[in-house]
């Protein structure tokens, strides 16, 4: 029988350590402000020169196409969301809609780009800090970052919202500027095509690259889904957490293509002093040495803002799989008895990051943008399959939200993602490989169930399946 969770249990009940259920303080704005924290608005200068170089100087015009791919895969996620809000999210919605070992997969896909979110933005917080003070190591900064990240996830997800308005700011800030400086040297700068940034400056040709250069930038919309693996902190889930998702879509494509069409306006060119770091010719040719170190200091709080946030959804994610048993529950499903935090997924995430000393930036940023793709045309499948197939709401518009919508969506993130490099794929097959692997010996070689938790609100982890035992979908 369930016992109901609650708050400061006596010794002889169900402990705060032993419940699987987050608290729910968060509503639309914090919810919405997590997700562009997440995303970081200014994260469209981490790719910056590898997509203008790839697209030959049409990075906006890649970012449309990454845009209206996104906001059908977004419908999908708000869908789901309000049909399953729980943390996991494409882990979830997969497992429910299509069984628990496509969940997993799911999962597994997922939490590829997760981990390795985490580790860009301390790789970028690293380079940019060890340029400003090249007498202190890079490695110094990524370590000091790391820790300070890792404290604010513990204490809990109210501190990281309230981190997450400071954040923001900087960065509105830093953006008011910078579009104000930008325009005064457009106008000073004499004859200027504003068609460039879409027609390109020749150096190549052709809408594969287009697609080259928007699959890379998927990574910039990983917010939406990140807002999804809140569910279970959400208020009135059901409606929140789909208002905020959409939002934040929309708000960062926006913002992404408005700074984009700025930057290559005022610097017409791909021809930079340093690829990685492209946005300083940029800001000095917007506005000298001012505005390059005001950048600097706004990408390092955003960057930092996105580590928080993408530290905490990979470790609800691997929370939500310990807590089903696919990860040992008693290690990922537990919460902490004082902070009500995962903190062991935390700190595996910490460690995980310490990649960051000598991983490569281009390689992040390929294995990030295949994670994503395959989990976003997964959920895009699954409105399909509960909405469409399960439910059968087949009548007048519904065809349209649960057939056609959700299908188009899906051939966009495909279409993305095969136009993904060839490195990116043998990584990214290897990857899903050892989840194939790490569910076999879950399943005792697919001979036994892969565990599903019951996620009532009501449920305890006394309640959840035994492993091997399954739950129906």
């Amino acid at each position: 029988m369930s016992q109901p969770t609650v708050a400061g249990p006596p010794a002889h009940e169900t402990s705060a350590e032993e419940t699987s259920h987050l608290r729910r303080v968060l509503g639309v704005p914090s919810l919405v402000l997590f997700g562009l924290v997440y995303m970081v608005p200014l994260t469209v200068f981490t790719t910056y020169g590898i997509v203008t170089q790839l697209t030959g100087g049409r990075v906006p015009f890649a970012y449309v196409i990454t845009l209206v791919a996104m906001a059908f895969t977004a419908r999908s996620y708000a869908r789901m969301a309000a049909a399953y809000p729980f943390a996991g999210s494409a882990y979830v919605y997969a497992q429910r809609s299509f069984g628990p070992g496509v969940g997993f997969l799911a999962g597994w896909a997922l939490m590829l780009d997760y981990l390795f979110l985490p580790m860009i933005n301390y790789l970028v917080i690293g380079i940019y800090l060890n340029a400003a003070f090249p007498a202190v190591p890079q490695w110094v900064f990524i370590l000091a970052t790391i820790a300070l990240v890792t404290v604010l996830n513990v204490v809990g997800i109210v501190s990281v919202a309230r981190a997450n308005f400071v954040i923001i700011a900087v960065q509105a800030l830093f953006i008011g500027t910078f579009v104000v400086m930008s325009l005064v040297a457009i106008g000073g700068a004499g004859e200027v095509d504003p068609l460039a940034p879409f027609t390109g400056d020749g150096t190549v040709d052709g809408a594969g690259v287009l697609f080259a250069g928007a699959a890379v930038l998927c990574l910039s919309f990983l917010g939406f889904d990140a807002v999804s693996t809140l569910a279970e902190e959400a208020k009135d889930a059901k409606r929140s957490v789909p208002r905020a998702i959409i939002i934040t879509t929309v708000a960062a494509g926006v913002i992404f293509i408005g700074l984009s069409y700025l930057s290559q306006l005022v610097y017409p060119s791909n021809a930079f002093a340093d690829v990685d770091s492209a946005a300083l010719d940029v800001m000095g040719a917007a506005g000298g040495q001012f505005l390059a170190a005001f950048f600097t200091a706004a990408y390092i709080a955003g960057a930092t803002g996105s580590a928080l946030t993408s530290q905490a959804s990979v470790a609800r994610i691997i929370f939500a799989m310990g807590r089903d048993g696919v990860l040992p529950r008693t290690v990922f499903g537990r919460l902490s008895a004082r902070f009500r935090t995962p903190v062991v997924a935390i700190l595996v995430v910490s460690a995980v990051s310490l990649l960051a000393i000598v991983i490569d930036l281009g390689l992040l940023v390929e294995m990030i943008s295949f994670g994503a793709l395959i989990a976003f045309s997964v959920v895009n499948l699954t409105v399909l399959k509960h909405y469409f197939i399960d439910r059968r709401e087949r009548s007048g518009g519904a065809i349209v939200n649960n057939l056609v919508l959700p299908l188009i969506g899906f051939g966009l993130t495909v279409w993305l993602w095969t136009s993904l490099s060839q490195r990116t794929f043998v990584v990214g097959l290897i990857w899903l490989a050892l989840g194939v692997v790490l569910l076999a010996v879950v399943t005792r070689g697919f001979r036994r169930p892969t565990p599903m938790l019951d996620l009532r609100e009501d449920a305890s982890v006394d309640d959840a399946p035994d492993r091997g035992s399954a739950s129906p979908a």
